[in-house]
Order: structure tokens, then sequence, then C-alpha cells
């Protein structure tokens, strides 16, 4: 549990400390709740010397975009850059998961140094919390905003006012600052977005598989409230499509019930809500062969494929 009565106004003065009287900062904003909570504790820092920046990288969820306009519609700074043919570009003939990480880290923070040159910013907040720091710092997977970030960085310094909480207390501190249920009870989202839900290169192919599959697994699952549940594409297999044969593709349906995130154990869901996702998913996609459901815990597994 946070105290969050002591914590927001420590946080707070932290980050008015970290940029200074003077000087602008920019907040990497995705929508999240851990962004979320940094941009509204940044702008009660530093008011309209904060540009929030969201970068849509082409491997975010369904209509975020949209939603993104909608929920940060109050925040005139706003700025929406369209990076996903960059993204893309990047990532092409890119399969190591780690190499993946990396490559999305620093095709952020370019897209972010850009942004904040125009906004004459000094310094970048972002959302990074306390399993980003421990996974990466570990070796278990470099999150794209500690790990993944490249050695040289184009900022006078980076703020991270919710580095220390779980995402739990992430919640709570989103509840405290009245953000709206849409935003702090939101299922967590990964930083790399489904790049790391897709097993190998990304395609625009892939992303529209693993794109429309998540939309539906979080429509079907929804009522079971799982602390995250998505799909990935994790490779190809047989299958039949009407009277004809099809390599498609095989989609994997994760579930998984959390406190923190360091641990997690699969969801039992019911079967006749499996069989509506691979219904949907199939039935939708003429290029999916195969659903299948993980049943793995954290650990051995991590929750992400990637």
């Amino acid at each position: 549990m946070v105290d969050t009565d002591a914590f927001i106004p420590e946080a707070t003065k932290e980050i008015a400390d970290a940029v200074g009287e003077n000087d602008n900062a920019i907040i990497a904003l995705s929508g999240g709740v851990d962004s979320s909570v940094a941009a509204a504790l940044a702008y009660r820092a530093i008011g309209d010397r904060l540009t929030p920046v969201y970068v849509d990288t082409g491997l975010m969820r369904k209509g975020e975009t949209k939603g993104i306009r909608e929920t940060f519609a109050f925040m005139d700074s706003l700025r929406i850059v369209d990076a996903q043919d960059r993204f893309l570009d990047a990532l092409e003939g890119v399969t190591d998961p780690e190499e993946k990480r990396h490559v999305i880290g620093e095709s952020f923070i370019r897209e972010f140094e850009r942004e904040a040159r125009e906004a004459n910013a000094d310094h970048l907040v972002q959302g990074t919390i306390y399993p980003d720091r421990i996974e990466s710092e570990g070796n278990i997977k470099s999150h794209h905003n500690v790990g993944g970030l490249p050695d040289v960085v184009d900022f006078e310094g980076i703020v991270e006012p919710v580095r220390d909480l779980y995402k739990d207390e992430v919640r709570e501190v989103a509840r405290a600052l009245d953000l709206e249920a849409v935003v702090s009870e939101r299922m967590p989202f990964p930083g790399p977005g489904l790049a790391v839900r897709i097993i190998g290169e990304v395609t625009e192919e892939k992303l529209g598989v693993a794109r429309e599959a998540c939309h539906v697994v979080e429509e079907e699952v929804e009522a079971h409230d799982p602390w995250q549940a998505f799909a990935a594409v994790i490779g190809k297999a047989t299958g039949v499509k009407g009277d004809n044969r099809v390599h498609g593709w095989i989609v994997s349906v994760r579930s998984v019930e959390s406190r923190d995130g360091m641990t997690a154990r699969a969801q039992e869901l019911p079967w006749e809500t499996l069989q509506r996702i691979q219904s949907r998913i199939t039935g939708e996609n003429e290029n999916v062969a195969r659903v299948v459901y993980d049943v793995t815990h954290k650990p051995p597994a991590t929750i992400e494929y990637e």
C-alpha cells in the first residue's frame, strides 16, 4: 500500500525540483495508468510548461490513438506523433526479443528528442514503475523505457515519479488523483506494444492479426476480471477453412491473475468463454488457423511473450 496523501505532494515536488523554475518538460504519454499518473503529477508540478507527447508507433491496441485524443482532449498542448512507418522500418528483419526492445526504446527516445526540441524542453518525464526496473536490471527482459534506452540521450534529465511503485500502488495514486476509471482501472499494456506479442519479425499482417485478436480477448474476458488478458501471434500451422487447407497463424490467448505483475497465475476461464474466443478469432480473420490457451504461470513464463 502507498500513502497517497504523502506520495502525491512528494512526487510533485520532486518533478518541480528536477525540472526547475524556468525549464520545460515533455511527458511520454501512452494512455496507460502509469504514464497517465506521471502526467497528472507533472501537470500539478509545472503546469503549462509540460507538453504531453503520444507517439503512435503502429504497435498499439485497436482504437488507441482515437481514445487518446478523446481522453486527453483537455490538454491543449497534447501532441500526437504519427511514427508508424519509422517504427516498422526500424523493426524490419528484427527477430530477437531483446533486440526488438532495444530498437523500440531507441526509436521512442529519438521521437521524444525531436518533440522536445520543438517544445524547447530539457527534461523527459516517463511512467517507469518498479517492476520495469527489476526485470531490466535482473536481466529478465529489457523494458523499452529502462534497459532498452540508448546509451546517449539528449535530455538534461529523465524524471520518473512512480519508479518505486508497483502497478497496484500506481492505481491507488490514480484514484487519489481522481483520474477516470477508464484510465485508473485499465488493463496493463506493454510499452513496446504488440511487438512483444508477435514471435519473430514484426510485420503489418501479424500486427493486424494481433490487434484484432487482442481486442476480442479483452472484450470476452472482461467479465472475469483478469489482471491482464491478450492474444499473441506465435507461429503458423495447418488448418481448414471451408473445404480448403490453409497454412495460417497460431494465436495464443493468455489471461492471468496477479497483484503487481511480478508473479502471476494463469486464469481458469470457463470453457464456453474460450470457445467464444476461438470462434470469433478464427471466424473474423481468415488467416488464423488455430487458437490455443496458455496455462503457464509466472514463473516460469513471463506474462508477455517477448
